[in-house]
């Protein structure tokens, strides 16, 4: 059967730049690795800008872009296809990785290690030198155009003995780690992105440094630059700083009463 291309997913092009700002060499690594077709893995605590550098890359490298979501109910049809009714025709349906691999898109399938083992060892040939996909219910091989690039991403902090990385995966790759970057530079991001003063955007950089320092004292992660720039655009739209903070960033890190009050005396003693 042929594609039905009315129903397969279709590539995004990222038309205006996303606003990145870059912390180390990700930028050349990347293009660099995009040139040599390999593929690349991205390692960092949860909001600290993973998603939003490969849209840059994107844009940068002017390639479209197909982002997936991984989950522990992904399965391999998710990703490669599979066949559906329609009327009284059945058809192939690509997933989005197959759609990707066709339209020489990159492919960034976010947080890896929630998908189903058996699922992620679909994307072994694309991730090696024979960057190809394998579609087994149609006996199809689909080679990698020049311009497809594969990019994963998982964080190291949420790993345990039934979610993590495979060797046989991970050495695949081109491994780039992030972080948070340092306080003056990420109160530059919440700044930007936030669309407040550079004063306030401090602030809230304090803040989020205080809440980092509870990692593993009542909190699992602390707040992310994401977290931050979400209060921050609160704090633009007319909400007082102190209650942007507690709703964006107290609230949003956890349901215990006494976590809640204790970050929430942080926010006083930073405003």
């Amino acid at each position: 059967m042929d594609r039905y291309d009315s129903l397969s997913p279709q590539p995004a092009r990222i038309d205006a730049e996303p606003y990145y700002h870059p912390v180390a060499d990700e930028v050349p690594l990347f293009e660099a690795a995009w040139r040599r077709r390999l593929p690349v893995l991205l390692k960092g605590p949860t909001g600290c800008g993973k998603t939003r550098f490969v849209e840059y890359m994107a844009w940068r490298l002017q390639r479209p872009l197909v982002t997936v979501a991984c989950h522990d109910d992904l399965t391999t049809s998710d990703l490669v296809g599979r066949y559906l009714i329609v009327g009284n025709d059945t058809v192939w349906v690509d997933g989005p990785l197959a759609a990707a691999v066709r339209a020489g898109a990159i492919c960034y399938l976010d947080e890896i290690v929630e998908a189903r083992k058996d699922t992620t060892v679909v994307i072994h040939p694309l991730a090696d030198a024979r960057r190809m996909l394998s579609i087994e219910k149609r006996g199809e091989l689909v080679p990698a155009p020049a311009d497809f690039m594969l990019v994963i991403s998982y964080n190291p902090g949420y790993q345990s003995v039934l979610k993590e990385i495979k060797p046989s995966t991970r050495q695949r790759f081109v491994a780039l780690e992030f972080d948070y970057p340092d306080a003056e530079e990420e109160a530059v991001i919440v700044a930007a992105e936030g669309g407040v003063d550079m004063e306030l955007a401090r602030k809230l950089v304090k803040l989020g440094g205080l809440t980092r320092n509870l990692k593993g004292q009542g909190l699992d992660e602390g707040a992310s630059t994401r977290l931050l720039v979400h209060a921050a655009q609160l704090a633009a739209a007319g909400i007082a700083a102190e209650a942007a903070s507690v709703a964006a960033i107290a609230r949003a890190l956890t349901d215990d009463p006494d976590m809640t009050d204790t970050l929430g005396d942080l926010v006083r003693a930073v405003f």
